[in-house]
């Protein structure tokens, strides 16, 4: 078994306890998504209790781990070293909001929704990856795939 198998199962095993919890909640359906959106409307209030459910699990979990000197897979946590918002990241969030609200989609249950093959699901991963893009070539950034402990950030 190569040094990355561990890490590349931890996260085939991730992925797939992810999607199986957007699929189950019902996040992967636009209809419920923009239904849980419409506050002013005919709320369905459902998906704010799986939200509260993922706190609950998400908030001690992150306390223990980030008590431990270092990850079980990777030498060092990758935690954000920003602490202000700045003009990228409040365009980027009203974006996000924007394209959550028309569609119902954001990037999680989008991708676990590839294997329904519907052409408003594939159309909106297009068109993610299309911004993503965009934005890596306007930014000077390299768009690249894999691990992200290979810059430690301190804690």
């Amino acid at each position: 078994m190569s040094s990355g198998a561990p890490k590349t199962l931890a996260a085939l095993a991730c992925g797939i306890i992810f999607g199986l919890g957007l699929a189950i909640s019902g996040m992967m359906n636009p209809a419920k998504v923009i239904g849980f959106l419409d506050v002013a409307g005919n709320w369905d209030p459902t998906l704010a209790f799986v939200m509260g459910g993922a706190l609950l699990v998400a908030v001690p979990a992150y306390r223990v781990i980030l008590g431990r000197t270092r990850p079980v897979l990777a030498r060092d946590f990758s935690l954000p070293t920003k602490s202000r918002l700045d003009r990228p990241l409040v365009y980027g969030s009203a974006l996000f909001g924007v394209g959550w609200g028309l569609v119902g989609f954001c990037p999680g249950p989008a991708v676990a929704a590839i294997v329904t093959g519907l052409p408003a699901v594939l159309g909106f991963v297009a068109a993610m990856l299309a911004g993503m893009a965009l934005r890596a070539l306007t930014s000077g950034q390299k768009m690249r795939a894999g691990s992200s402990d290979s810059a430690p950030n301190p804690r």
